[in-house]
């Protein structure tokens, strides 16, 4: 047997716990990785990266290929979660990286 298996360590009393894996939590996980990569999101005032237009992209593509994926599937709320959250990322992501004129 793997010996890190049989080291199991408790989890960490102050640790935030994890929340329940969900659809909600799926998009929700997704857009977050967008909106940082973006610039619009930073974890404090030291650490500010620096946008990156093609991770961003590929957020967004990655929640487009689940709203593929996923029609006819869906609650109400998590379409509109969905549909909501693409529309709001491709409108801001053109914002933010406008296409350069040829």
């Amino acid at each position: 047997m793997n010996e890190e298996v049989d080291q199991y360590t408790p989890p960490d009393p102050l640790e935030m716990p994890l929340p329940p894996p969900s659809f909600e939590f799926l998009v929700l996980s997704l857009r977050a990785q967008a909106e940082i990569h973006m610039g619009l999101v930073q974890m404090s005032e030291e650490d500010k990266p620096e946008p990156n237009p093609r991770l961003a992209r590929h957020a967004i593509d990655m929640l487009a290929m689940v709203h593929e994926k996923t029609k006819g599937n869906l609650s109400m709320e998590e379409h509109r979660l969905l549909e909501n959250s693409l529309t709001e990322l491709r409108f801001r992501f053109v914002q933010q990286f406008p296409p350069k004129s040829a």
